[in-house]
């Protein structure tokens, strides 16, 4: 088999080659077999038409595309391995010369895992924490914060007439503004309630509190409620701190980011938001209708978002080969066994990956901010 490979932008290349005609004519019988187990005529049981009756019956040029599909199958992964080409999503294959007894001519387009060239990425994450002010750092929870989010649990369990009645007036506002995903489903999640009066509000009590979990009155609901909130925090200015990192590292890298890897991510964005819609109770149709807006219209609005993801993951992948951080095989185990009790018809290998993946940049966020 003689083949050629061309680089193309975006990180894609284009396999171009040309398959012996004897090793391309022996796939002639297997072709006709396997198209053989679905014809019926009659005077045959199905799957038993004898091969020089078959010949005759199907086209030449239905078992020369069948020809064609087995052996570039079979015959694309031995070029994938032997030319060590990291190839990623569907090959895109087009014929260039089929016919029999001639060598099988054909062009393969392909994606494969960029090249990414990293900033120094270590002086990046140091210059980024060195600037993060005192006001920043204070995660103390005054007693103001405690009653107001009291208040808005308090409202959370108001008279439902008014949740409707503001969750539609949300729902309506978020037609006029030009919001991302996380603002538009907030929005609806949590909506303000401003019109619900205070007498309608259930009583702040030791019944109230013992109602939402395990407290046992409303001084221990108070102290386990602060303790949370400055955990939010905590978390709240780690996250802030981790995004600028990770954007100032994209922001010097270079990456020519094949398209497929941007769409999956995009797949991903609306997954979750249509996802986020129904476990509100809404339809996501009647929600794009609010909107005024189609799938399309929403993957090309996200799309920036798209490619912000993509990088992410190749950067992280990055950090991580060139560091050499792996997850840990334990963790690993511990995460999957965790996927498969709340997703029970999730799969186990797919899970293990996405495992892996979530606990090695984990610490890979953990080594950035030990800069």
């Amino acid at each position: 088999m003689i083949i050629n490979i061309k680089k193309l932008p975006k990180s894609e290349i284009e396999i171009e080659g040309e398959l012996d005609a004897d090793i391309f004519e022996s796939y002639f019988n297997k072709a006709l077999k396997k198209m053989g187990e679905n014809v019926e005529l009659d005077g045959f049981r199905k799957g038993k038409v004898p091969e020089s009756v078959l010949v005759s019956h199907i086209p030449e040029i239905k078992i020369l595309e069948e020809m064609a599909e087995m052996a570039i199958s079979e015959r694309y992964q031995k070029i994938i391995e032997s030319e060590k080409i990291d190839a990623i999503g569907r090959p895109e294959i087009n014929i260039t010369k089929l016919a029999r007894k001639n060598p099988l001519g054909f062009k393969i387009k392909t994606a494969i895992i960029p090249e990414t060239k990293l900033p120094d990425y270590q002086k990046v994450a140091q210059k980024i924490l060195a600037e993060i002010k005192a006001e920043e750092k204070d995660i103390s929870v005054s007693d103001e914060e405690v009653e107001k989010t009291i208040m808005d649990i308090r409202k959370s369990r108001a008279p439902k007439k008014h949740i409707t009645d503001v969750s539609k007036e949300e729902h309506v506002h978020s037609e006029n503004c030009d919001h991302d995903h996380e603002t538009q489903t907030s929005d609806i999640k949590n909506s303000p309630m401003s019109d619900v009066k205070e007498e309608e509000l259930p009583a702040f009590n030791d019944e109230f509190v013992k109602a939402l979990g395990p407290f046992e009155n409303m001084e221990d609901f108070k102290k386990k409620l602060k303790e949370n909130i400055k955990l939010e925090k905590e978390n709240q200015l780690k996250e802030k701190t981790r995004l600028k990192i990770v954007e100032k590292i994209i922001e010097g890298s270079e990456i020519d980011i094949p398209e497929i890897l941007v769409e999956i991510e995009l797949d991903k964005i609306l997954y979750k938001m249509e996802s986020d819609i129904v476990q509100m109770g809404l339809k996501f149709e009647d929600y794009l209708k609010h909107l005024n807006k189609t799938k399309e219209d929403l993957r090309k609005e996200f799309r920036n978002d798209g490619e912000k993801k993509a990088k992410l993951a190749l950067v992280l992948n990055k950090i991580s080969e060139v560091e050499k951080i792996i997850a840990d095989e334990k963790e690993v185990e511990k995460e999957v066994e965790n996927i498969l009790t709340h997703y029970k018809d999730a799969d186990p290998a797919r899970a293990k990956v996405y495992a892996q993946n979530v606990l090695t940049n984990e610490k890979v966020f953990t080594f950035l901010e030990k800069q």
